[in-house]
């Protein structure tokens, strides 16, 4: 008996094709058919088949075609998985007036990112930068506590008859936080779509103004809001926060290979060291490295990513948090110097990434004064 191409197709039509829609022929699963005398040579290509769905396509096409065509014929069939196609690197929404993004991370809780997010924002502040914070972290949002803003509440203005939040402004730094729509002792229960929502009201329904940076403190982890933010902002860079502990190094270095991923592919700035040493008042000259000796400097070097900073396991630098004044309000204290010199840094590594790696503008500071000297 002689098979044609034409029988074996017809009945490959009868066969429906696993996650494609339609049968095997209409979905273009059936790459090539082969016929030699009473052999019948198939390749089918699907997208990522399960063992079971290859194993039962495998038996739907040799019971048809014997069925169908001719029942003592030699079918051999090929199953191979689609290539997934390559995915371009997620790019956000760029947001009018703000001319960098900076997205303050950490792979662990505790570490004090929130903290170090809040001094980093003062600081540039005080350096004549125009300067926001996004308090990202919408199941603990802490930043309203760390700038004296406990009970404050957003107004609505009008911008180009829009109406849009406008962000609490303290020590020079323009402040959206959820947790200036929640009480303290609110828990906020939401599924990441909505906690998704929400970010986004944060972040596009705010009338943020001319800003020279935008810090945005992220949860910690890697999860919903992360791939949010990546997805609804142009950021700039990441900095990501640590203690030398090797529990939160551990958790760092997954926060680093996130952004690093090749379908986010945003720059780190670097790795900040939190609570690095600790100093007693009575002992000024004497560090005892209670969480480890330099642990994030080793994982910076490790990664090849740019090491900003060691921050001092300081008594002030909590008390100062607490009460809503921020460590780099003092003046002429090693703590605030250690603080400017971090952001300094930052701020460096930020201008080298924008001349290496476009689209962005690059922030030029003279000296770390007058934060408007901007050139695209």
């Amino acid at each position: 008996m002689k098979i044609t191409r034409d029988q074996v197709k017809e009945a490959l039509r009868k066969i429906s094709a696993p996650g494609e829609g339609g049968d095997l022929i209409e979905s273009g699963a059936v790459q090539n058919i082969q016929i030699f005398g009473d052999e019948i040579d198939i390749n089918v290509e699907l997208a990522n088949p399960s063992l079971q769905a290859r194993k039962k396509l495998e038996v739907s096409i040799l019971k048809t075609l014997h069925q169908e065509v001719y029942e003592k014929a030699k079918i051999n069939i090929n199953v191979t998985v689609k290539k997934a196609p390559v995915q371009e690197p997620i790019k956000g929404e760029p947001v009018p007036d703000i001319d960098s993004i900076i997205a303050i991370s950490s792979g662990k809780g505790g570490v004090g990112k929130s903290t170090v997010t809040a001094n980093l924002a003062i600081a540039l502040a005080q350096m004549g930068c125009k300067v926001g914070v996004l308090d990202a972290d919408i199941y603990g949002p802490s930043i309203p506590m760390m700038f004296d803003m406990e009970g404050a509440r957003p107004l609505s203005v009008q911008v180009d008859g829009v109406s849009k939040m406008e962000p609490i402004e303290n020590y020079g730094v323009k402040v959206l936080s959820i947790g200036f729509f929640t009480k303290p002792d609110q828990a906020v229960i939401w599924r990441g779509p909505m906690a998704t929502k929400a970010l986004k009201q944060l972040i596009f329904d705010a009338a943020w103004g001319n800003l020279d940076f935008l810090l945005i403190d992220l949860p910690p982890g890697t999860g919903d809001i992360h791939l949010s933010i990546v997805q609804s902002l142009p950021l700039d860079g990441a900095v990501v926060v640590s203690t030398p502990q090797s529990v939160a190094l551990t958790d760092a270095r997954k926060g680093i290979a996130m952004f690093q991923q090749e379908n986010i592919n945003v720059p780190i700035l670097g790795v900040i060291e939190n609570m690095a040493y600790f100093t007693p008042a009575e002992l000024p000259d004497h560090k005892y490295y209670i969480f480890g000796e330099r642990g994030a400097e080793y994982l910076a070097a490790d990664k090849k990513v740019p090491f900003l900073g060691a921050l001092p396991l300081i008594q002030s630098i909590r008390e100062a948090a607490d009460v809503g004044r921020p460590a780099a309000l003092q003046e002429d204290t090693l703590v605030r110097k250690t603080i400017d010199e971090t952001a300094r840094k930052m701020v460096e590594e930020l201008i080298h990434r924008n001349d290496k790696l476009p689209p962005t503008k690059v922030v030029k500071i003279s000296n770390m004064v007058g934060c408007s000297a901007i050139k695209k």
